[in-house]
């Protein structure tokens, strides 16, 4: 048998016969916790005929089923792709540890909910970056399919996947480049369908795996990481990137120009398990306008582009009747800013009168939330609400250019608590570029006030602050910008805990080692695969879940690969070579320069619905 694992010799069985797999796992799962997280069977599931399929696709979540299930990617390209007679597309979730360690001991390799077939017997493997903490779940889910991870490693043959890649993380995929044959950048309802193809075709007509390689990167959004090679100067400073042809010198992402026309999941899978967001989700605009320097989504989303609202009524009416949901939620990365918000909130709660369905939204710009927004949403909604200020003092609000003022913050905080909630969480970042004492401060005399504000209308007002840790991100104004240090964080944590030490107020935040993994994966090259899969050897999984992210891995692996984490969390010249220069987010380099340097001066920047900025975004969708 050579080298063959527990898991290949099984793989060989279940791919011809997967029922045998099915009562393998019969006798795994009672033994495991939320076994319905690995039994397929739900509600509105596809299931296609298998040898009919030109392609076959097996989408990947790295994360547990409860957090996948609610992703608003995979339910529109997991329900484009089975529409289409050419494809199937199934499912696979990272197992939790429990499930996971079962399957290796049964030698039970990873595989998709719909068909029960092991991942190996996919033409082609989709995985979605939605978070740089989930990366060492994807080499574990490799593992556990028995497919090498390393993309050279699967050239020697065609009886390996394709494995494909798209979401943020998808515009510096460097730390996952030597795993993954092609990253898809950008929208991905036309350009998936159009990888599925090509790869059908020259399946069929026997084209090689390297010829289709190189036919994908014509493909506009499609980066093949085999197609470029990094330059240094004698010194080893990168320098940038040679493309080999045909690869062009720019990935630009692919955009979808017609919103309105955009594929929509109405027939949703309807899990049996609670899942994180278990709701219908109508995406009312893709893309923001108002150009916070710290939000990566803000930036990749350009341009902007809104849903008719008589659209999203009737994608709402097909959404309940197919799911019977309780509860649609309105999303996007700003909802108040959608045009006319509270007509379309009127017109939903009118729609769903017979239904007995809640319409809600999600966190909220205090600068877009007024009395009438109040009045419809809470219609419907009795839980809290989100509000986002970012940073307490002004200054740093300029910094960071979002355009939100303390007298916004309480006029909405007023009119959520005057329209009857007596919830508000208020959303800040911390470690943001120029912060000062006086900042921190700031967020704990604005909650401090927004209580009051609160309890002169209800003597059960309560507020809750969330703090994050901000991370520089690429393709943002702040992508060259320091973080800070884990004691630094960890300092500035303790400073807001004895501010509010003595009041009601409840404080949440992030675990500072936590974010300075999620930045070295963040702003890492091609080095970070190592570290990756030295953590993944290590033992290292679900890292974005507390209690299972272990620090002291993280450090050995990184003494393990020799590279210093300062290197990825530390400032950037403005001169620099950057990992990620070669893939386009649309925004133009200097566009993201001039606004780092507005904020060194804490000059804002209009919203671009009022003002064009020249981002370069509007003039690279054709």
């Amino acid at each position: 048998m050579g080298n063959m694992t527990v898991q290949d010799i099984a793989s060989q069985q279940y791919i011809s016969d997967p029922a045998h797999l099915r009562r393998a796992l019969d006798r795994v799962l009672p033994a495991v916790i939320k076994p319905g997280r690995y039994a397929g069977g739900e509600w509105n599931m596809a299931r296609k005929d298998w040898e009919a399929a030109e392609t076959r696709m097996a989408f990947l979540f790295p994360d547990v089923y409860e957090v996948g299930m609610s992703n608003l990617a995979l339910r529109i390209l997991h329900g484009l792709v089975n529409e289409d007679p050419r494809f199937l597309c199934e499912r696979a979730f990272a197992p939790w540890p429990d499930m996971a360690d079962k399957m290796r001991s049964a030698g039970i390799p990873l595989y998709a909910l719909e068909s029960f077939r092991p991942l190996r017997a996919f033409d082609v493997l989709g995985v979605t970056l939605q978070y740089e903490l989930s990366y060492t779940n994807i080499l574990n889910m490799l593992d556990l399919a028995g497919i090498p991870r390393r993309a050279a490693r699967r050239d020697s043959g065609d009886e390996w996947p394709w494995l494909i890649a798209g979401g943020p993380g998808a515009f510096n995929p460097e730390p996952l480049a030597p795993f993954f044959d092609a990253f898809l950048l950008g929208d991905g309802e036309e350009l998936l369908p159009a990888v599925l193809a090509r790869i059908g075709a020259d399946k069929k007509n026997g084209v090689p795996r390297a010829e289709t390689l190189a036919r994908l990167t014509e493909l506009r959004g499609v980066y093949a990481p085999a197609f470029y090679t990094p330059s240094a100067d004698e010194r080893g400073v990168f320098q940038g990137w040679q493309a080999a042809a045909p690869a062009p010198p720019l990935v630009r992402k692919a955009v979808v120009a017609d919103f309105n026309a955009a594929w929509f999941p109405a027939r949703c899978i309807v899990p049996f398990n609670e899942t994180v967001h278990d709701r219908i989700m109508l995406e009312v605009m893709r893309g923001c306008t108002r150009g916070c320097r710290f939000c990566q989504a803000g930036m990749l989303g350009r341009p902007l582009r809104e849903r008719a609202p008589e659209v999203l009524r009737r994608q709402a009416l097909e959404s309940v009747r197919a799911t019977g949901y309780e509860e649609i939620s309105l999303v996007s990365l700003s909802t108040g800013d959608y045009s006319g918000v509270s007509h379309l909130l009127r017109d939903l709660t009118a729609d769903m009168a017979g239904w007995s369905v809640n319409v809600s939204l999600p966190s909220l710009r205090p600068d877009s939330f007024d009395v009438e927004l109040a009045a419809e949403i809470q219609k419907t909604r009795k839980s809290g609400l989100t509000f986002a200020p970012e940073a307490g003092t002004q200054r740093l609000r300029d910094v960071i250019n979002k355009g939100v003022k303390d007298e916004d913050l309480f006029r909405a905080v007023a009119a959520a608590f005057d329209a009857g909630w007596n919830n508000i969480k208020l959303y800040y970042m911390i470690g943001l570029p120029t912060e000062t004492e006086a900042d921190l401060a700031g967020i704990a005399a604005q909650a401090e006030a927004a209580l009051q504000t609160g309890r002169r209308r209800s003597g059960k007002a309560r507020v809750t602050v969330s703090v994050s840790n901000f991370v520089p991100k690429p393709h943002t104004p702040f992508q060259w910008a320091a973080q800070d240090s884990r004691e630094t964080l960890q300092a500035k944590q303790g400073y807001l805990r004895d501010k509010l030490r003595r009041t009601p107020i409840k404080l949440q935040y992030h675990d500072a080692d936590m974010s300075a993994a999620e930045a070295i994966l963040s702003r890492g090259d091609r080095r970070t695969a190592g570290l990756l899969e030295v953590l993944a050897d290590k033992g290292a999984r679900f890292d974005s879940w507390s209690e299972w992210f272990r620090p002291e891995l993280w450090q050995e692996a990184l003494r393990a690969t020799e590279l210093r984490a300062e290197y990825f969390t530390g400032a950037r010249p403005w001169d620099a070579a950057l990992p990620w220069d070669h893939l386009s987010a649309g925004v133009t380099k200097e566009y993201l320069r001039a606004e780092a340097l507005k904020s060194e001066r804490g000059e804002r920047t209009e919203d671009c619905r009022l003002v064009c900025g020249a981002c370069g975004a509007c003039g690279d969708t054709a």
